[in-house]
């Protein structure tokens, strides 16, 4: 169920390791518990932050969730069909990414869990 070449943080977001740039996005778990989202707040291109920092919001019809830096790193990308298209992280969330992010703290992706850990997290 959760794809085993991603990461996974405590907050329900998935990271690819690609070279020294993590993709992000959340988990099919966090997507459950949100219900149907309808909008997504990301960060320009350029911003930077640490492991843990709000990198922005994503609203559903039951809640407003704060989305979580799984890595220290300076964003290189944003996923700019997202807020035309915020279902997409119903459909598809380990295949629809959030933001890229050159990753600047690599000691960072020691913390994250694989696969069966997150599964055991959240089961």
């Amino acid at each position: 169920m959760y794809p085993a070449d991603l990461k996974y943080t405590k907050d329900h977001e998935w990271v690819r390791i690609e070279g020294d740039q993590a993709v992000v996005g959340i988990t099919d778990y966090a997507q459950k518990q949100l219900g149907d989202v309808v909008f997504v707040e990301l960060p320009d291109v350029g911003r930077s932050f640490e492991q843990g920092d709000v990198f922005g919001t994503i609203e559903s019809v039951k809640a407003v969730s704060e989305l979580f830096a799984p890595v220290g790193g300076e964003v290189i990308a944003v996923n700019t069909d997202l807020p035309a298209k915020p279902e997409q992280v119903n459909t598809d969330p380990h295949g629809t990414w959030m933001i890229k992010l050159k990753v600047t703290a690599p000691n960072d992706l020691r913390s994250l869990l694989d696969s069966a850990q997150y599964a055991d997290l959240v089961k």
